[in-house]
């Protein structure tokens, strides 16, 4: 079924985007209200995949964990901070062009038949944490137990993949529902095609290089890459959620690698924090609308400023939709100057591009897997 997933999901767009306004009205609510459940059980089971991912992982290194770790965060840092740097050139960019930017008229929204919600019973990066923890104490204080827990646990999580896999069609339909319903595909092409011409041309522009890179520039390779990421992207715009794809981006990702532990293992953690689409569209976003209401452009010096509380943030976000703007208000107020304003029509827009941002952050994260597997065998195998 994974092969067959993007044409199905695409069918699934295209579909409701020729054909959504037959639907009734109650009926698009019920799969508006279906969707927003398999959702919420995705999220639900979420910290318990990450957790027996990271634990496997982290019992099969346990003598040299803690410096995996270290390295993993200082690359993921290290990416979000060159992704956010380039953004500047873009930015920079949007500014001097002739733009007029204003908050879009809220219309009647569909609303869900109903809104089942399972109870939160821990966080991702407590889990991912836990995970971490635990599998380094026990592999090595406990290394028999541990390897049968460990064994258990991926079983475990394969069984929840699988479920999750075969809901993700219908867990799409009811999100592209909504957002035809609400006319927001239209209302991006119609009053913000220069901005989002932008944002997806500099992220995605980006996010292909890595992939051709990772691919050691081999055209036909860097295709398949993509599309085994396909699905995945796919997913994270219907659902604009990042963490929702991560069932996905993992199976993608392993497609893409021949260390499925290490992908395993990388996926998980830059879920939450590694976010190529956040890193570009906010800082354009942000030099937009600094041009559009006569505001002086920033420079290079207080960018970089912004930049480093920029990545800091990224370790707060939550990937859920338009979780990636509500960090970053206070450091846009701080360091670019945004006053009440500004930080509802950045707000606004980040909402709006959500679905095309949460694509490109887990395509981003593919590409970053493939990457660091790339340096963890042979570092010399890739020059810049």
């Amino acid at each position: 079924m994974f092969h067959k997933m993007p044409f199905i999901l695409l069918a699934i767009i295209l579909s409701v985007q020729l054909a959504g306004d037959l639907i009734p009205i109650h009926y698009q609510s019920i799969l508006y209200g279906l969707s927003l459940s398999i959702k919420s059980f995705i999220v639900f089971f979420l910290p318990l995949v990450v957790f027996g991912l990271l634990f496997k992982t982290a019992v099969s290194f346990a003598s040299h964990a803690s410096k995996i770790i270290l390295a993993m965060l200082a690359m993921i840092c290290a990416s979000n901070f060159i992704s956010t740097l380039l953004s500047y050139s873009v930015g920079t960019l949007a500014y001097k062009m002739e733009i007029s930017l204003n908050l879009p008229n809220e219309g009647l929204a569909l609303q869900p038949a109903w809104n089942i919600a399972f109870p939160k019973w821990i966080g991702n990066d407590y889990a991912m944490f836990l995970g971490l923890i635990l599998g380094i104490l026990l592999g090595k204080f406990m290394p028999a137990l541990s390897n049968q827990l460990s064994l258990k646990l991926e079983r475990l999580v394969q069984k929840i993949l699988q479920v999750i896999l075969y809901l993700i069609p219908l867990f799409i339909t009811g999100f592209i529902i909504k957002m035809q319903h609400d006319q927001l595909m239209m209302y991006i092409a119609r009053n913000y095609f220069i901005i989002f011409f932008l944002v997806a041309t500099a992220v995605f522009t980006y996010i292909a290089f890595l992939y051709f890179l990772a691919n050691r520039f081999s055209v036909p390779n860097t295709i398949e890459s993509l599309k085994n990421m396909l699905p995945a992207a796919i997913a994270g715009f219907g659902s604009m959620s990042s963490a929702a794809a991560m069932p996905l981006t993992i199976l993608g990702a392993e497609k893409n690698s021949k260390n499925k532990e290490l992908t395993r293992s990388i996926i998980p953690m830059t879920v939450n924090i590694h976010l190529m689409g956040d890193c570009f569209a906010i800082p354009i976003f942000a030099f937009a609308i600094l041009k559009s209401l006569g505001v002086s452009e920033p420079s290079f010096v207080n960018y970089l400023m912004f930049a480093s509380y920029f990545v800091m943030a990224k370790f707060s976000v939550a990937a859920v939709p338009g979780g990636g703007i509500l960090v970053m208000l206070p450091i846009l107020e701080t360091y670019l100057g945004f006053n009440a304003e500004m930080l509802s029509l950045i707000t606004a827009l980040y909402i709006l591009f959500d679905p095309v941002i949460t694509s490109a952050n887990v395509l981003g994260n593919g590409g970053f897997a493939m990457i660091v597997e790339k340096l963890s065998k042979d570092p010399s195998s890739i020059k810049i």
